[in-house]
C-alpha cells in the first residue's frame, strides 16, 4: 500500500512508516488506558491532595531533568535500538505494578516512582521517534506522515483506549496495566523490525561530550528564526493549555453551566477536534502557502476560541469553541514538527526536538499555576480571556518569524 502525498510524494505503507505507525498507535492505546487507571489507582491509596498532586508532578518532573539529555542520546545511538529497548523496559516495569497490584502490594511511592521512571524513559524514546521518521520517509511528505501518524494516535488514545480502560478498571484495577504492559512488548517488536538501513548513527568528533553536543543542539535551534518562533509559541500554547487544563471543569461547568454528563460531552468535542485536525492539517498548509502560515492561521483562530470560551457562558459555545480548539491545535502540531525535521540536520534532530520539547514543558506548570491564581483574584472564566492574548501574541511570533526568514531568502536570492 502506497500514500500519494499532497507534494505528489510517495510514502510505502509497508516499508518502515507502517510499522512506526502501527507502534505508535498501539503505544498511545496503551497510554491512554494507563492514564485512566493511574489517577484511580492513585486516589485509592491516598485521600490527600498534596500526595496526588505529588504523584502527577513526578510524570511531568523528567522533561525538565532529563528532557535535553535524551535528545542529545538519541542523536549518540542506533534509534531503533534505543526505541525498542525503552519500549521493552517500559512493558516489564508496568507488567511488574500490574502484578503488584493484583497482589495487594502496591503502595503510592511505587506509583510515583513508576510514573518519575515511564516519563524518564519517555525523553529518550520521544525524541528518537522525531528524528526517526525523516529516515523512513521523504523530507516532503513528513506533514503528511506526520498527520496521518498524529490522527491515528488521537483516534486510538481519545475514541479507543479512553473508554476502554473504564471497562478494564470494572473487570479488576491492575487489568489497565496489564494491557499497557502488553502493547509496549508488542510495540518493541514492531520498530526492532524496522529496516536497518533506514537508521544511521551520527559520528561524534574527538572529545566531543554530552555537555558540548546538547548546547549545538540548543544553538542551532536558536540560529533558526522560524523554529525559535515556533518554539516560543509552542512556550506560550503549553503555558495556556496547562492553565485552561487545570480550569476547564470549572469553566464548563460553573462558567458555561453545564451538567455533568454534558461536561463529557463537551470534553469530548476537543477530542474529535483533534482527529479532524490530522485530517486537514496537510490540505491547510497547501491552501495557505506552507507550515508556518498554517500555523499563524491555527493559532489565530485558537486565540478566537478562547475568547468564545471566556465571553459565552453556554455549554454549546464552549464545545464548539473546544471542537475548533482542537483542530487548530492539531495543525499547529502537525507543521511545527515539520518544519523542525524538515529544517534540521538529521545528526542534531535529536537534540533540537528535545530542546523545543523541554521549553515546552515548562509551560504547563506555570500556566496551570499562573492561571489559577488569576482565576483566584477574578472569576474563572477570566484565564480563558487573557490565554487569547497569549495565543495571538504567538501567532504574531511565528508570523515575524516567517516574514523575516522570507525577506532574508529574498534578499540572498538577489545577490545584496
Amino acid at each position: 500500500m502506497t500514500i500519494m502525498t499532497d507534494a505528489g510524494v510517495t510514502v510505502r505503507w509497508r516499508g518502515g512508516y507502517g510499522r512506526l505507525w502501527s507502534a505508535a498507535v498501539l503505544s498511545r492505546f496503551g497510554d491512554a488506558v494507563r492514564n485512566v487507571a493511574f489517577p484511580l489507582v492513585a486516589a485509592g491509596l491516598t485521600t490527600s491532595p498534596f500526595l496526588l498532586s505529588v504523584v502527577s508532578a513526578a510524570g511531568y518532573l523528567p522533561w525538565l531533568l532529563f528532557g535535553l539529555l535524551g535528545g542529545a542520546l538519541a542523536d549518540r545511538v542506533d534509534r531503533r535500538r534505543a526505541m525498542w529497548t525503552v519500549d521493552v523496559v517500559r512493558g516489564v516495569l508496568v507488567a511488574a505494578f500490574a502484578l503488584a497490584l493484583a497482589l495487594g502490594q502496591a503502595h503510592l511511592a511505587v506509583l510515583a516512582v513508576l510514573a518519575f521512571a515511564l516519563t524518564t524513559l519517555q525523553t529518550l524514546f520521544d525524541n528518537a521517534a522525531t528524528a526517526i521518521l525523516p529516515t523512513l520517509v521523504p523530507r516532503a511528505a513528513l506533514p503528511s506522515a506526520n498527520a496521518r501518524l498524529m490522527t491515528g494516535q488521537a483516534l486510538a488514545g481519545t475514541f479507543l483506549g479512553a473508554p476502554a480502560a473504564g471497562l478494564l478498571v470494572t473487570a479488576g484495577v491492575a487489568l489497565p496495566f496489564a494491557v499497557d504492559a502488553a502493547t509496549y512488548l508488542v510495540a518493541a517488536a514492531l520498530i526492532a523490525s524496522l529496516p536497518r538501513p533506514a537508521v544511521g548513527v551520527s559520528v561524534r568528533p574527538a572529545g566531543s561530550t554530552l555537555r558540548s553536543e546538547i548546547a549545538a543542539g540548543v544553538r542551532r535551534l536558536w540560529r533558526d528564526r522560524l523554529l525559535r518562533g515556533g518554539c516560543l509559541a509552542n512556550l506560550l500554547g503549553n503555558l495556556v493549555i496547562g492553565g485552561l487544563q487545570a480550569l476547564l471543569v470549572l469553566i464548563i461547568t460553573r462558567w458555561a453551566g453545564a451538567s455533568d454528563v454534558v461536561f463529557g460531552l463537551v470534553l469530548a468535542a476537543y477530542g474529535a477536534g483533534g482527529v479532524v485536525g490530522g485530517l486537514v492539517a496537510t490540505r491547510v498548509g497547501r491552501w495557505v502557502g506552507g507550515g508556518a502560515a498554517a500555523m499563524v492561521l491555527a493559532l489565530a483562530a485558537q486565540a478566537g476560541c478562547l475568547l468564545v470560551i471566556g465571553g459565552v457562558p453556554h455549554p454549546a459555545a464552549t464545545a464548539a469553541a473546544l471542537a475548533v480548539f482542537g483542530v487548530a491545535g492539531m495543525v499547529v502540531n502537525v507543521h511545527f514538527v515539520s518544519l523542525t525535521q524538515q529544517r534540521t540536520p538529521d545528526d542534531l534532530l535529536g537534540r533540537v526536538s528535545s530542546a523545543e520539547r523541554t521549553l515546552g514543558a515548562a509551560g504547563a506548570p506555570v500556566g496551570a499555576l499562573l492561571f489559577g491564581a488569576l482565576a483566584e483574584v477574578t472569576e474563572v472564566n477570566v484565564p480563558a480571556l487573557a490565554g487569547a492574548a497569549f495565543l495571538a501574541v504567538s501567532a504574531l511570533v511565528v508570523r515575524r518569524a516567517a516574514r523575516t526568514e522570507r525577506l532574508d531568502d529574498e534578499t540572498v536570492n538577489r545577490g545584496v
